[in-house]
């Protein structure tokens, strides 16, 4: 960058390393150094450029001090003065030279904005961020297109200013140059800009772009999953959390249990519950009461009966007490077990702790019912004492009733029918014995026979008095 300074000299200052008196500030019209400056001008830049004596030059230079010269000849001197200092280090006063040259008009308007750039670099040489930032924001104002090392240039001048906002089009121009084989400092600047600037999604976005490249970075699946959860997209967190589990990056009780909640929550209760018996079965997860609690849970609400039976049976047997036996019971319920239900209810009963000891009743009553102990299932029923008991009991009188009256219904109607038949018999019997059939010679007795069996029924005879 330097030799390209000292190439074209222009870059902005105000003092001259020789005294040129007052310029005007207006576009200098002159395009030639008159006979006797020409020469003393052109051993100076031959000393510079040629022999790389800085020294040499501005000795030369200094001849012109006192000389008349016009305004193409003291933009010349400004800016081969301006590149001796370059090579002498003293960037500061080389930018003054070249502030002068181009505020006086000495630097033609078709070099302004390669000017503007060169300045911005001088002032960076002399650590001058805030005066360098402003001469880019100038050379881009000019119409000038960055390349791709000029654009991080701009990103990491306006980061180093605490202007992210400004630094991140850069730094995403830089990322779309390189593409996917960019530099780690790239993706790490780019994702800190991202950061800092609220947009996390894009942070995580960009974190897993650079995990196709390190997929075993434990603290690149971290920041991904750290950056959905705060962008509040949980979704994303869970499926992150998900592949790391997958991966085997997922150890600790924190974080797989951290997993089946993901699992839970996303309606998945079957999947948590096969990873959380897993790791239990591993001994990565303890084989506590209250884990044992929530593999029954999740087994239950994915409607994984069987599987959540023996579970229960171990949280039983583990001091779950009355509660864990209901929950058995009702298990079994679901599977149709009606003896295991009864069994388990009991049980529960028996335990103690319940917060509905009637509806254990009711369920107990329903076992029985379910197996045709409608003696056991009534007993059970009034033990409940319940608004469900009552109801089971309403129901059972209702299909006790509803059976008498079907029984009563075909007893009187053996009865009627018998009794019509013999009503045709007697019309046949005008015609003669002979005519008759035989069933009519039988119809006296079988009348009887219906009769005697409607009598003999309590029910029937109770619902005809």
């Amino acid at each position: 960058m330097m030799k390209s300074i000292l190439k074209y000299a222009a870059v902005l200052s105000v003092t001259a390393s020789v005294g040129l008196g007052t310029a005007s500030a207006q576009e200098c019209l002159e395009t030639q150094f008159s006979s006797k400056t020409g020469q003393t001008y052109l051993n100076a830049e031959t000393k510079l450029m040629v022999d790389e004596d800085p020294a040499g030059a501005l000795a030369e230079l200094n001849k012109l001090q006192g000389i008349e010269l016009n305004c193409y000849e003291r933009g010349a001197v400004l800016r081969l003065g301006a590149a001796i200092k370059v090579q002498n280090g003293d960037y500061t006063g080389a930018a003054r030279d070249l502030e002068r040259a181009l505020a006086d008009g000495f630097i033609p308007a078709d070099q302004a904005a390669n000017t503007y750039y060169n300045l911005s670099q001088l002032h960076l040489q002399a650590d001058d961020k805030v005066t360098a930032l402003n001469y880019m924001e100038r050379w881009i104002g000019a119409g000038a297109t960055p390349t791709r090392d000029q654009n991080w240039q701009l990103a990491v001048l306006y980061q180093q200013t605490d202007q992210d906002r400004k630094a991140l089009p850069y730094a995403e121009r830089v990322f779309e140059a390189d593409g996917p084989n960019a530099e780690r400092q790239v993706y790490d600047f780019l994702i800190f800009l991202y950061d800092r600037t609220g947009q996390l999604a894009k942070k995580a976005q960009l974190l897993e772009v650079l995990l196709a490249r390190n997929p075993t970075e434990r603290k690149l699946w971290d920041a991904i999953a750290g950056d959905y959860f705060r962008a509040d997209e949980q979704r994303k967190a869970f499926e992150v959390q998900k592949a790391m589990y997958l991966a085997g990056l997922l150890t600790t009780e924190d974080e797989i249990m951290r997993v089946v909640n993901f699992y839970n929550q996303f309606d998945v209760p079957y999947q948590a519950a096969k990873i959380l018996e897993k790791e239990m079965n591993a001994g990565r997860i303890p084989r506590t009461q209250e884990k044992m609690e929530l593999l029954v849970n999740l087994y239950q609400v994915a409607r994984e009966f069987e599987r959540a039976i023996p579970i229960i049976e171990q949280a039983a047997q583990m001091g779950g007490g009355g509660q864990m036996y209901e929950r058995l019971g009702r298990s079994y319920a679901e599977l149709k077990n009606w003896a295991k239900t009864e069994e388990a209810m009991l049980k529960a009963i028996n335990a103690g702790g319940l917060n509905d000891r009637s509806g254990a009743w009711v369920l107990i009553g329903q076992s029985r019912y379910e197996r045709d102990d409608r003696s056991g299932a009534r007993e059970a029923f009034r033990e409940a004492n319940s608004r469900g008991g009552r109801g089971w009991l309403d129901f059972m009188a209702s299909e006790d009733n509803t059976a008498v009256a079907l029984r009563c219904f075909d007893l009187q109607s053996a009865v009627l029918e018998r009794e019509n038949e013999k009503k045709a018999c007697d019309q046949v019997r005008v015609l003669g014995e002979a005519q008759m059939p035989d069933t009519c010679k039988t119809i006296d007795e079988r009348i009887t026979v219906a009769k005697d069996a409607l009598a003999a029924d309590e029910a029937c005879a109770a619902r005809a008095t």
